[in-house]
């Protein structure tokens, strides 16, 4: 498996496939986390040009290709994170978006606002810490097992366990109910 991805650098119908077989899982997991479509696009975008930098890097044995992915879409994520906050430091606006057809515009327009709620979950879950609310995204919203959520995050599958747990107890009180894929 370790050669096919690395064929997906270099091969551009390999390529097309993986796209393909991933992007509307990508676009969704950006589109929980970002409520703007030019910056879902535009991420979207970024993610599979890191696919091709970083194809080599996958590992079979430690997990699937979506949790490596969505590895991938999460430092994709805090990197532009990063980069808006800098920009906006400097200039107070982020400006020069790619322009969207209207069809594009309005189909990250329905994904958005598919998944407003769990942009809700994702704010309730802000006050724990970054190691608890990441485990708890990738298992019980982006529905990883604990061993994917582990891979994406760079972690052992005993310290992902753990973190899940501790950020569970802590939101047993919330109106809606934390559960998700195990493993």
């Amino acid at each position: 498996m370790r050669r096919k991805q690395a064929k997906i650098a270099t091969d551009p119908v390999a390529f097309e496939a993986f796209y393909r077989r991933h992007v509307d899982a990508v676009t969704c997991f950006l589109a929980r986390r970002v409520d703007d479509p030019h910056t879902v696009a535009d991420l979207v975008a970024e993610v599979f040009v890191a696919v091709l930098d970083s194809a080599h890097t996958y590992r079979a044995e430690l997990g699937t290709e979506i949790a490596w992915l969505y590895g991938v879409a999460r430092k994709t994520i805090s990197a532009e994170r990063r980069r808006a906050y800098k920009q906006h430091q400097l200039t107070g606006r982020v400006s020069g978006r790619r322009t969207l057809d209207v069809d594009d515009f309005a189909e990250l327009e329905e994904r958005i606002d598919a998944e407003r709620h769990t942009r809700q979950a994702f704010e309730a879950m802000a006050d724990l810490p970054e190691g608890e609310r990441a485990v708890l995204e990738l298992v019980v919203i982006d529905q990883l097992t604990v061993t994917e959520a582990a891979l994406a995050l760079g972690i052992g599958h005993s310290a992902a366990k753990v973190r899940l747990h501790r950020a569970r107890k802590k939101l047993r009180n919330l109106p809606f109910v934390m559960t998700g894929a195990s493993g």
